[in-house]
């Protein structure tokens, strides 16, 4: 139950050329669409279609209608002069192909494109790769699939902590710990020997660590030894960390070494699940989060450390071309003073703000977990956001940030979409 995939948050219908608006200055590839003659890879098969227009090729094939600019086509050619397939790059200088370039033929059998542009070289295209990197196509991929929840739908899931040893000396654990984290944004790994050194080996399987301001493990108290409230014993409220860096940290390890008192359980929140619920009830203030930039501030100044960190980005993150959600960025403790946003879109900026933190505050929403020494957690900092309840007696934590991008490569080492 725990691995089945739900669709894209975000899923954006397919539309065409020809709902949209034109301008005169289209009016003449219009014409020319309308009258452009439909070649098929077979009198009787409708499989596969193609017409050719001014300056693109319009191929539909796997119920997808695609547009491909002439351009663009030479651009990604796969022959051995233009592309190095042992390295995977592009061997053709994209500056040298004539931007008003037209193939001297094409030709489409039933799983392959061909065209032959006027110096006589041959490009050749399977079809299904071009559904898969056609922009149409794009449109209705998910990019990073996954499982949205609440408590409930958490629990009901039972995802399964991950053994220590079978995530440091086998790539079945490993990849069964990066498929929990990959679907719901965090994961666990039981009976770690509760020392820093041990949780950076544990770490140090899936990623570089991230040196930052705090240096690469970090091993914290409530003895206030940095300008940062979660060095107190004060309760802290749902947050993602390191909004005041241009590119927040992705990942974050937490490791509870040891804890002598009452409370301090950690809170954890789906922000997507969150943001998916503004996106159906008011899909105006979804947008407005997603494109109003903020500004976000650390500024320190305790015994030896003096910093100011500041980061720009709007709340919500989403890919151009599906509108998929991949990014929330949501701290109220180190939001900085809103200059970059007018007058007359500050006032609906705080309503949408309201509404998207009214989803992320409701219970039903709250997954709250004791962490214990000897179990690690790691979370997606790019998704889920983390509290902590206030708490009592000596707590030792120590932790690090991981590098998104290494989590990530791991992963698709593994065979798993990331």
């Amino acid at each position: 139950m725990w691995c089945r995939r739900l669709a894209c948050l975000l899923s954006v219908p397919c539309q065409h050329t020809r709902h949209r608006l034109l301008g005169p200055s289209c009016i003449r590839r219009t014409f020319t669409a309308v009258v452009a003659r439909w070649h098929h890879t077979a009198p009787e098969s409708l499989n596969c279609a193609w017409q050719l227009h001014g300056d693109h090729l319009e191929l539909r094939y796997a119920n997808t209608l695609m547009r491909f600019d002439f351009v663009w086509l030479r651009d990604h050619c796969r022959s051995a002069s233009c592309y190095n397939a042992k390295t995977n790059q592009r061997s053709l200088d994209t500056a040298s192909v004539d931007l008003g370039i037209k193939p001297k033929a094409v030709r489409v059998d039933e799983t392959t494109l061909f065209l032959t542009w006027p110096d006589g070289h041959v490009t050749r295209y399977g079809l299904q790769w071009l559904v898969k990197n056609s922009y149409e196509g794009q449109k209705q991929q998910v990019m990073h699939p996954r499982i949205l929840w609440n408590a409930e739908i958490y629990r009901q899931a039972q995802v399964p902590s991950v053994d220590c040893q079978s995530f440091l000396e086998t790539d079945e654990g490993l990849k069964e710990f990066l498929q929990n984290f990959l679907l719901y944004g965090i994961a666990f790994v039981e009976n770690v020997t509760p020392t820093k050194e041990d949780t950076q080996i544990l770490a140090e399987r899936i990623s570089l660590i991230r040196e930052t301001i705090y240096g690469r493990m970090w091993y914290f108290t409530s003895d206030f030894s940095r300008g940062d409230t979660a060095y107190t014993k004060l309760a802290l409220d749902r947050h993602t960390d390191t909004t005041y860096f241009q590119e927040p940290c992705g990942i974050q390890v937490f490791h509870c070494l040891k804890h002598e008192g009452t409370g301090g359980r950690t809170l954890l929140v789906d922000g997507f699940y969150a943001a998916e619920q503004v996106l159906r009830q008011a899909p105006d203030q979804f947008e407005l989060l997603s494109k109003v930039p903020l500004k976000h501030e650390y500024i320190e100044n305790v015994g030896d450390c003096h910093n100011h960190m500041i980061g720009v980005g709007p709340v919500l993150n989403v890919y151009p071309w599906n509108n998929e959600l991949y990014l929330i960025r949501y701290n109220n403790y180190d939001r900085a003073v809103i200059n970059t946003v007018p007058y007359d879109v500050v006032n609906r900026w705080y309503t949408a703000h309201r509404t998207l933190t009214t989803e992320l505050r409701r219970p039903e929403n709250e997954l709250w977990v004791k962490l214990k020494p000897g179990k690690a957690l790691f979370i997606d900092n790019w998704r889920v956001l983390h509290g902590r309840e206030a708490f009592t007696g000596y707590r030792q934590l120590c932790g690090c940030y991981l590098t998104r991008d290494d989590v990530l490569n791991t992963a698709r080492l593994l065979g798993l979409q990331a």
